[in-house]
């Protein structure tokens, strides 16, 4: 999924919403021969054909035999496919070349053309939900995934984003959420959560505009080896044992953000 116009790039998340596919006939067009030609393939051989190519771009003759024959529901999800395809080698983008970026950016080009068109507003009710990220662009996001590259105890988990915009028509809430972790302090991968959260507004049909609230920090889960440090298996807990436990476990930091707006 991709943001554009204020331009927040959301990457690519995994959602359940079929889209239509409207694709308008060019006219045919005589081209001269030298030779006699074999008869056309029927439509749908041509487009399976075209598909497997992992082409978007038809030529007329193509275009309007596509035009003839609609996407079924298993070509939708055969795009779909596709796309997760592309993004599967690539560690969420982190270690993407550009041979990659462009395949995946024709992929995504793919999937976007099952929708009605550029003209159609954006759907609130298909947008509500939590999106999990397979594949993003954003310098914001890689950063992260490089500096658990680096840091050798920084674990990155899953990442996602939560749109909460459920029976509205004018914008709603964005929560992304980045699951990570300290190696040997807190579980594996998912310890600790880190969420900004903002508000957007539909500028228009395909943008909208953010406008960040708060950054917060939550949901800690230390690991059995300092909770065994805290409060040893052999000893019985003290009341000041009970309530540090206690206290990692409901602590939340959050910071209210006044930065520009995008």
């Amino acid at each position: 999924m991709r943001g554009s116009g204020t331009d927040q790039d959301l990457g690519a998340f995994v959602h359940s919403s079929h889209r239509k596919m409207a694709l308008a006939a060019a006219p045919l067009r005589r081209f001269p021969t030298a030779s006699p030609r074999p008869p056309p393939s029927p439509p749908s051989q041509r487009y399976t054909l075209l598909r497997s190519r992992h082409s978007c771009r038809m030529p007329p003759l193509l275009l309007a035999a596509a035009a003839a024959a609609p996407l079924t529901a298993a070509d939708t999800e055969g795009r779909k496919h596709e796309l997760l395809r592309a993004v599967q080698e690539t560690q969420r983008g982190s270690v993407a070349s550009s041979d990659q970026r462009a395949a995946i950016e024709e992929a995504i080009v793919c999937v976007e053309e099952l929708g009605a068109g550029e003209g159609v507003p954006l759907d609130l009710a298909a947008l509500d939900g939590t999106w999990r990220l397979c594949y993003t662009s954003a310098s914001d996001v890689l950063m992260l995934f490089e500096a658990a590259e680096r840091l050798p105890l920084l674990q990155v988990g899953q990442v996602y984003q939560k749109f909460e915009c459920k029976d509205r028509s004018d914008g709603g809430i964005i929560r992304n959420v980045v699951r990570w972790s300290i190696e040997n302090l807190l579980e594996e991968q998912e310890g600790a959560t880190l969420m900004v959260s903002a508000k957007f507004d539909l500028l228009s049909k395909r943008n909208i505009f953010l406008q960040f609230e708060e950054v917060a920090v939550e949901n800690i889960k230390i690991s059995e080896q300092l909770q065994a440090l805290i409060a040893p298996a052999i000893l019985p807990r003290s009341f000041l044992t009970l309530q540090i436990l206690q206290f990692l476990r409901t602590f939340r930091a959050q910071v209210p953000l006044s930065g520009p707006e995008r």
